[in-house]
């Protein structure tokens, strides 16, 4: 029996998200969610996808990752699509931080988990729930083979007159400062998707992808290859986001330590936490933002026009950077369900050869789609995003690779 099915996991500080695949046919056995991991009652969600089977909820307390990914094996098994299976070829874990290192998905080996280890201290909230995810999965499962797959892997093919920062070189390379860029998983997959739709091979096509959920970046991918992203040292930096500001003079850290009295940690938490657009006007649900809007709210709109505004330079600039383009692409939450905000982030920039059909952009899929008049130099385009596929796909053609 040829095992075809891929595990994908996405471990969190308190959570576990996962998908079961088989890649024969690329379809989705069986997904689930572990939340509250460690408090008084978490929640696990489990649904199959074969058999009609209907989805099943537990509320109990789960007190770590390693119990957290029992009890899923054990809702897989119920299944009959335990992790004891011999169609299992291998099990994917996202991992957020890989440095300069690692530029593929990657067998997991001590020297790897050294390697991310080492990295806790650019990716303190990722990397530690990463590794504690990987390391329980071996220990369910030793003989498997388990691969990471890095968020900043597909980023490290830019320059670096764009990856570097203009600080002093020796400290920055002694602590490992750069621009790295995150959410690379769901960049390539959609760029990669976006060729496709214009009929075209990745290598042919130059595309600006707007990764919009509750946190979000842009990337400037030519020729299949990352050249440009907002993201940078952390996933702090580029556009407004739901929590998170987004570019901000760093001046605004040393003068809020110095007026405001405020620590270090109280001004990382007020960057990532309590800005963006939840700073602006204390939501960051766009659907609320904008039920908010057509109510005549002045705040809500303000923090619609900063969020859209923030996107307008982004795309101006990567424009720039590519010299030409061929598409836009958004993803992501926002990007894949929020019609005005694509409308917003192009209006205006009919020089450019960008313009929205109304009636296109106005239709809900969940197909990846062109919304652009024909008449448009640069195809605008819906993608949803799929980083689990991506993983699975990623990780099952490096253990077919070692196994030829």
């Amino acid at each position: 029996m040829t095992a075809t099915r891929i595990l994908v996991l996405n471990s969190g500080s308190s959570s576990v998200k996962y998908q079961l695949l088989d890649m024969a046919d690329h379809s989705r056995l069986a997904v689930g969610l572990v939340e509250r991991i460690g408090e008084e009652t978490s929640r696990l969600k489990h649904t199959p996808l074969t058999g009609g089977g209907e989805s099943r909820e537990q509320n109990r307390p789960i007190a770590d990752h390693e119990e957290a990914l029992k009890a899923v094996a054990a809702e897989l098994t119920e299944d009959g699509l335990g992790l004891d299976s011999p169609e299992l070829a291998a099990i994917g874990h996202r991992v957020v931080h890989g440095g300069k290192l690692f530029t593929q998905p990657t067998v997991i080996d001590d020297a790897v988990l050294k390697e991310v280890e080492r990295l806790i201290p650019v990716a303190p909230l990722h990397n530690p729930a990463n590794l504690t995810g990987i390391r329980t999965a071996q220990a369910l499962r030793p003989d498997l083979p388990q691969v990471a797959v890095f968020d900043t892997a597909f980023h490290t093919t830019m320059p670096e007159s764009a990856s570097r920062y203009a600080i002093d070189v020796k400290t920055a390379d002694e602590h490992r400062v750069q621009r790295y860029g995150f959410h690379g998983t769901s960049h390539a997959y959609v760029s990669r998707k976006t060729a496709a739709l214009l009929g075209k091979q990745p290598e042919d096509v130059n595309v600006i992808v707007l990764h919009l959920g509750n946190g979000a970046s842009a990337s400037a991918v030519r020729g299949g290859r990352c050249v440009e992203t907002s993201m940078g040292l952390t996933p702090l930096e580029g556009l407004v986001m739901g929590t998170r500001s987004g570019d901000v003079d760093p001046a605004v850290i040393f003068h809020l330590m110095r007026v405001a009295k405020m620590s270090a940690d109280e001004i990382d938490d007020l960057l990532n936490k309590k800005s963006g657009l939840i700073g602006l006007c204390g939501d960051n649900d766009m659907r609320e933002i904008r039920r908010r809007i057509d109510e005549g709210d002045e705040e809500a709109k303000l923090a619609f026009d900063i969020y859209v505004h923030r996107l307008k330079k982004y795309i101006g600039s990567y424009y720039a950077v590519l010299g030409r383009v061929d598409a836009i692409a958004f993803t992501a939450g926002v990007g894949e369900n929020a019609a005005p905000v694509r409308e917003a982030a192009v209006a205006g920039l009919e020089e450019l050869g960008l313009a929205v059909d109304g009636e296109l952009n106005s239709v809900r899929s969940d197909e990846p789609r062109l919304i652009s008049p024909e008449y448009a130099r640069v195809a605008v385009a819906v993608v949803p995003t799929d980083e689990e596929l991506e993983i699975a796909q990623q990780t099952y053609a490096l253990v077919q690779n070692r196994n030829d």
